[in-house]
């Protein structure tokens, strides 16, 4: 399954945070710079689309439920948003193809700004993955967003497990998105096979946190056609390594080093002599971080792993 904030129409385990901001529009004191800080996957977008249909819908049918806390998919302002045609939404997100949001998308999003808002209401800018900013697309937002207009809100969303510019997190209200356990399973539960976390290996489970992230898992690993059950660490490792996932598999790209330090982990608490594996692990890790910086051959880097996991 692919998991797509902008059509996820229930909200679970953030309603306390959309009512706080809620309140806030209501009486005309929601600030219109708002950074979404929280982990990768943890529903930081989901609320931001749910906080902007309720702003874009309050004078439409279908509007949006507050006591379900729901986006009713007959909602007008939902259907445009996820057509990419809603006059007053603007999206900017990390290209599947680029490293970096790149200049020429603020640039696009400042001409929509400048444009006479629909009926003159509020317009919305989302920019998700705001840590893949460079310096010159983050200096050019820095002006749009310094410039008073009470009309434009900027909700901006970043992994708090990575760097922004401060000079970006200075000039915005920050709200931490978080969300307790059992809300995770619940949130879990409804986007997949509800016996998956119960039978995932717990190398997995002692690592994973958030919802957005355990689908990714689970999309992976449902496409091994194995029992996921049998699969540990070391053997989703060695299958990566042997199907050259690792070239072609965009999210096996992103979590290698997450891979990489669960073996650890598990090794670090399994072993007796722990001063070894540590030595082993900063021994890899700096590897993994030359081999990212340089740019250089990540198939010699994971022969090499490889070889490790075979002499285990």
């Amino acid at each position: 399954m692919i998991l797509n904030p902008s059509n996820q129409t229930q909200l679970i385990g953030h309603d306390d945070l959309l009512l706080t901001l809620k309140n806030l529009f209501d009486e005309n004191k929601l600030p219109n710079k708002i950074l979404f800080s929280g982990q990768k996957g943890i529903g930081k977008c989901t609320l931001s689309y749910h906080l902007s249909n309720y702003i874009l819908s309050k004078k439409e049918d279908f509007s949006y439920d507050l006591q379900k806390f729901e986006i009713n998919k007959n909602n007008k302002s939902y259907i445009l948003v996820n057509n990419n045609s809603h006059p007053n939404f603007y999206l900017i997100n990390l290209k599947e193809d680029k490293k970096n949001i790149e200049i020429s998308q603020i640039r696009d999003m400042i001409s929509f700004t400048n444009k006479s808002s629909f009926d003159n209401e509020h317009k919305i800018i989302v920019i998700d993955n705001l840590e893949y900013l460079n310096s010159s697309s983050a200096n050019a937002l820095l002006k749009v967003i310094e410039e008073p207009n009470n009309k434009v809100l900027f909700f901006l969303i970043y992994d708090n497990q990575k760097k922004i510019f401060n000079t970006l997190k200075s000039r915005c209200i920050q709200f931490r998105v978080y969300l307790e356990k059992k809300i995770k399973n619940k949130i879990l539960s409804s986007l997949v096979d509800s016996n998956f976390y119960n039978e995932l290996n717990n190398d997995f489970k002692h690592y994973y946190n958030t919802p957005g992230e355990y689908v990714s898992l689970y999309n992976h690993i449902s496409n091994l056609k194995t029992n996921f059950k049998n699969i540990d660490i070391e053997e989703f490792i060695k299958i990566i390594i042997n199907d050259n996932s690792f070239k072609k598999n965009t999210y096996i790209k992103d979590n290698l080093i997450k891979f990489i330090e669960l073996f650890f982990l598990k090794k670090i608490n399994d072993h007796k002599s722990k001063k070894k594996i540590y030595s082993q692990y900063s021994f890899f890790l700096n590897k993994f971080h030359d081999v990212k910086k340089y740019n250089l051959n990540i198939e010699s880097f994971l022969i090499e792993f490889n070889s490790k996991l075979a002499n285990e």
